[in-house]
């Protein structure tokens, strides 16, 4: 079981056409916020970055935000959260992010998303952190994501273990269920081939 104190959240700091996205955006916020669970995100007050704090903000939770200084007023950092670092490089902020969190969620995003959540899904394949790591795929929006990944485990580029270790799922509570439930296993070499020569 995870001790869950603070879950860090990666999402879009642009505005989404679909409205269902944004409604995720402000339920996982929402819920986060309600079982007692600090948020950490980008620190951004736009796009889905904003939904998600304003609705944390909302319920009386605590919301952290990590941004870097040259991201400011790009992605208009929020002024209104329970504590804001600047930091100088995205590096650190990503630093800071895991430092601060004991499980990540990836709600719909871009490039900046998928690679934040990457870098930590990655660390977890290698061993390197024990962290639960979740898709929240609003609509089917990751869909071609867990696709890719079953594409992986099939052409030996992955183990099953190790995509086991992404958990996929489209409700923020049983997303937040699941990574509450977490028990890491002993961690497997990542080469497939290894072991098997």
């Amino acid at each position: 079981m995870v001790a869950l104190r603070a879950v860090c959240v990666f999402c879009g700091s642009s505005a989404p056409g679909d409205p269902r996205y944004r409604d995720a955006a402000r339920a996982l916020g929402v819920l986060v916020a309600r079982r007692g669970v600090d948020l950490v995100y980008g620190g951004g007050s736009v796009g889905l970055m904003g939904e998600l704090a304003d609705a944390a903000l909302g319920q009386g939770g605590r919301v952290i935000g990590v941004i870097p200084a040259g991201l400011f007023a790009r992605e208009v950092g929020h002024t209104g959260l329970t504590e804001l670092h600047e930091v100088a490089s995205m590096h650190e902020r990503k630093q800071l992010m895991y430092d601060l969190s004991d499980a990540f969620v990836a709600l719909p995003g871009g490039l900046g998303t998928l690679e934040e959540l990457f870098e930590v899904y990655t660390w977890s394949q290698l061993g390197l952190h024990r962290k639960p790591c979740g898709l929240l795929d609003v609509e089917g929006y990751y869909a071609g994501i867990a696709a890719f990944l079953e594409h992986a485990v099939e052409e030996r580029f992955l183990r099953d273990e190790h995509r086991d270790l992404l958990m996929v799922e489209d409700d923020p509570a049983t997303l937040l269920e699941r990574i509450r439930g977490f028990e890491p296993d002993v961690a497997l070499p990542k080469w497939i081939d290894r072991e098997e020569t």
